[in-house]
């Protein structure tokens, strides 16, 4: 029988968060540049469809429709991106700006490892319940090269 209780998320020191990154750089940069062309195509259409009526078959109706399969299909591909990085235990919290959290535990409580695409390595945290604008600088101790988390090991 297969266990079907939650499993805890996936704990990283700074360490392992930095050496994930490369994998979670190009996952997330497929994402931002796929979420931020699908977010403009629904505004477009949004925009053209406004006024429309729907059940009026006319000039742009069969462009309307295969604009709407293609943003369809590129929401599904969105999806494909954020669950590989659910794999990989990262946590996306924003498509169009490419924020991605890495559990871990600092001061002996959950936390989050905050990196923003276009950063070059894990340089914030944030508690569980203060998110983004909660982040701050990581401890110096936690910085690159020094792994010693207090409280939490990585499974």
């Amino acid at each position: 029988m297969i266990d079907q209780r939650p499993q805890p998320p996936k704990l990283f020191t700074v360490e392992e968060a930095n050496t994930t990154l490369p994998l979670v750089r190009a996952i997330v940069s497929d994402l931002v540049r796929l979420a931020r062309e699908v977010v403009e195509r629904r505004q477009r259409l949004s925009l053209l469809s406004t006024g429309r009526d729907a059940q009026i078959r006319d000039f742009y109706s069969e462009e309307l429709e295969q604009i709407e399969e293609e943003l369809d299909k590129d929401s599904r591909r969105l999806q494909g991106y954020v669950e590989e990085l659910r794999e990989l235990g990262v946590e996306p919290k924003s498509a169009t700006d490419g924020l991605v959290d890495f559990p871990t535990i600092i001061e002996g409580r959950m936390a989050y490892l905050c990196w923003k695409f276009g950063e070059p390595e894990i340089r914030f945290w944030h508690d569980v319940e203060s998110g983004y604008r909660g982040r701050r600088p990581l401890p110096t101790h936690l910085m690159a090269g020094s792994c010693h988390q207090q409280g939490g090991e990585s499974e």
